[in-house]
């Protein structure tokens, strides 16, 4: 909020633009609050986007919560689409189908955030004929961000929030934009942001498929032929860069350890439960012997998998 507050109030009356934010929020969040934050800090009228809305110059459009903001010729969508690095509503999206409607007449911003959200839209914008610019990592109260978009992408500025503005209106003023051409996969990767919906032949379009499976909905996932970001597609929408898809399978794979304990921990208890312990012991039979063995080896397992999670 700092940051994004800094640089609306870096805007002048002089910036002929439309401006539209995204922020990594919950689902549940208040947006009119953090909106009416943005407003103070703001010279030109602040809005939650909505779909449909048409674009209006000199104004502010806030992504709203658990929803994608999408940009076509003169037009907001704002819909509720699969996941995009995990995050909805996602820069990335923002940034694409940005691109894909408005080529080298985009600005993309990347400020302060963790891991490398922002960095595949840039691409798209870069390869649009955009402009790239971030905050400087130095200045960025969370560098991860910034410093990915530089580490993958030839950015045209790295600067410090407060110059924005003055850069912005400079790049506004100087010269008009011309059209650029738009490469084919971001127009396709824009297109099924918008229309929410793929199958396995468009996605084979976008690259080759691997041998991993989205995390999210278990489909088949396809290497985006992107030559700034390595990063992944299944057909249902959902999509990863590099280091969000070992995240996330990382995440996958704890969940199922969890899982596994709790299977055998009832299990456990299951065999407690069907045989009286004292009754087994009194009588001697096979049956306590095996009861015993059964969850001694549960045990075993139990812990062998709690240490493989202490040491994840």
């Amino acid at each position: 909020m700092r940051a994004i507050s800094g640089l609306l109030k870096s805007f002048t009356e002089k910036i002929n633009a439309s401006i539209f934010i995204v922020i990594h929020i919950s689902a549940n969040s208040m947006v009119e609050v953090i909106l009416g934050h943005l407003q103070k800090h703001s010279k030109f009228p602040c809005r939650i986007a909505q779909d449909g809305d048409q674009i209006a110059n000199k104004t502010v459009y806030l992504a709203p919560s658990d929803r994608h903001l999408s940009l076509t010729r003169d037009k907001i969508i704002v819909q509720k689409g699969p996941f995009e690095n995990r995050y909805r509503p996602s820069i990335d999206v923002l940034f694409r189908t940005a691109a894909a409607a408005y080529d080298s007449c985009v600005i993309g911003i990347v400020l302060t955030g963790l891991l490398d959200d922002g960095t595949s839209g840039m691409s798209a914008i870069k390869q649009s004929g955009g402009v790239c610019m971030v905050q400087d990592p130095d200045e960025a109260e969370f560098s991860d961000m910034p410093r990915n978009v530089i580490n993958n992408i030839e950015v045209d500025y790295v600067v410090s929030v407060n110059e924005m503005g003055y850069i912005i209106t400079d790049i506004l003023t100087r010269k008009e934009c011309e059209p650029s051409e738009v490469p084919k996969i971001v127009k396709k990767e824009a297109e099924i942001s918008l229309r929410m919906n793929s199958s396995i032949e468009r996605t084979d379009e976008l690259g080759s498929p691997s041998l991993i499976s989205c995390p999210d909905c278990g489909g088949a996932l396809f290497k985006v032929e992107d030559p700034f970001v390595e990063r992944y597609r299944c057909y249902t929408g959902h999509s990863f860069t590099k280091k969000r898809l070992e995240d996330s399978i990382h995440k996958k794979l704890e969940e199922s350890l969890w899982t596994a304990i709790r299977m055998m921990e009832e299990r456990k208890n299951l065999l407690d439960n069907l045989y009286d312990a004292d009754e087994l012991k009194k009588n001697n039979s096979p049956m306590a012997k095996l009861k015993a063995e059964r969850t001694a080896q549960l045990q075993t397992h139990i812990q062998r998998l709690k240490k493989m999670l202490q040491e994840f």
